[in-house]
């Protein structure tokens, strides 16, 4: 994909003007790194760092019939959320994997907002669309939505000064809807993917660029910086945080992927039926975490083997921990190796590496 036909977030002529490194991403042109991955990384877990997200996609559901929608499309108990609560939730396939993994906004009983993931905004329009069949009321709003997340130890204190709203009552998981930086109804929500605490800030595509300036004056006296994508893949990474694409897609299902604790069975979903057979049989796979026991980096696609060389996985995710300073990684392992504490092996240019498995997170706050 060239350049001229890749989508532009409202502040790509901002990363440009600060030197980053952009990458096209989701078809779209994304700052990948500023300063550097392990710099900007330590920022956020010591101070306070500003990725731009707007590529995320936003879709708005309401009318009488929103919840029932909802709760045939998402694997989550969408009933069980208050006004002001988010919710992370996965659509599951009808073949037993995942369209996305997403998060659920309830504004009120009948007005929700999901966010999806770039790379699949059209693919879920499409899902949603097809399953609508109580004739919910969906609008697209992707493209009118800027999305900033502020994340850090101080990413409280940066965002409390720009805004009347009371930070100290939007508990995790939770939103509000205020004015930030003089701009009104920005929605502030506490739904971080860092490990680090903070808050994403979505507002409008006008408004976004005095959002950003104002974080920034804001945030001088913290260190604040800009974050790109790099490092927000290594901070979700130590927290053992699915990335779609890699960790979870079509053919992975949630038991699978270890997230029944968004698969509730109280309710009908899609596939739900064949869901929960496989959570009472048990998955032939799956996804576990794992430290390397020697110098050495994980990659996607890595094969997981046993110490006679028998393949058994293959890795996910993974990369060199800035935090932890050792290699790190996810990957689908064949049951019963998967245990915690086994030792397992991956393959990294003809050697074969120990890795223990581990209970996540990674990175743990001191």
């Amino acid at each position: 994909m060239n350049r001229i036909s890749m989508k532009q977030t409202a502040l790509t002529h901002v990363h440009q003007a600060l030197g980053a490194k952009m990458v096209p991403f989701a078809g779209f042109n994304m700052p990948v790194s500023y300063q550097g991955v392990n710099q900007e990384h330590q920022c956020v877990r010591e101070a306070v760092g500003v990725f731009d997200v707007s590529h995320m996609g936003e879709f708005f559901v309401s009318g009488p019939n929103a919840l029932a929608l909802i709760q045939k499309i998402s694997s989550n108990d969408a009933a069980a959320m208050s006004d002001g609560q988010a919710q992370y939730s996965c659509m599951p396939n009808e073949n037993g994997g995942i369209v996305d993994d997403l998060i659920i906004y309830r504004f009120s009983l009948d007005h929700y907002m999901l966010v999806v993931n770039a790379s699949n905004i059209e693919k879920d329009w499409a899902w949603i669309n097809a399953h609508n069949t109580m004739g919910a009321i969906l609008e697209n709003r992707s493209d009118d939505f800027s999305l900033l997340a502020v994340q850090g130890p101080m990413a409280q204190a940066v965002v409390q000064k720009l805004t009347d709203t009371d930070l100290n009552e939007i508990k995790f998981y939770r939103f509000s809807t205020g004015r930030i930086a003089g701009q009104s109804d920005v929605i502030i929500s506490n739904t971080g993917y860092t490990g680090s605490g903070g808050f994403e800030l979505y507002c409008a595509n006008r408004q976004v660029e005095a959002v950003w300036n104002a974080l920034f004056e804001a945030g001088a006296e913290h260190g604040i910086q800009p974050i790109g994508l790099a490092a927000r893949d290594t901070l979700r990474l130590e927290m053992g945080y699915c990335l779609y694409g890699n960790d979870i897609d079509d053919t992975t299902s949630p038991i699978q992927a270890g997230l029944g604790w968004i698969t509730k069975f109280t309710k009908e979903f899609i596939n739900s039926a064949a869901i929960a057979q496989e959570k009472e049989e048990g998955p032939k796979v799956k996804l576990c975490a794992f430290e390397l026991l020697e110098r050495g980096i994980p990659r996607h696609g890595y094969p997981i083997v046993k110490e006679d060389g028998t393949e058994i996985g293959r890795v996910t995710s993974g990369t060199m921990s800035p935090s932890l300073n050792k290699g790190i990684g996810l990957g689908y392992v064949e049951v019963p190796h998967n245990a915690l504490d086994q030792t397992i092996y991956i393959s990294i240019r003809q050697k074969q590496l120990p890795a223990k498995v581990v209970k996540l997170p990674f990175y743990k706050k001191a």
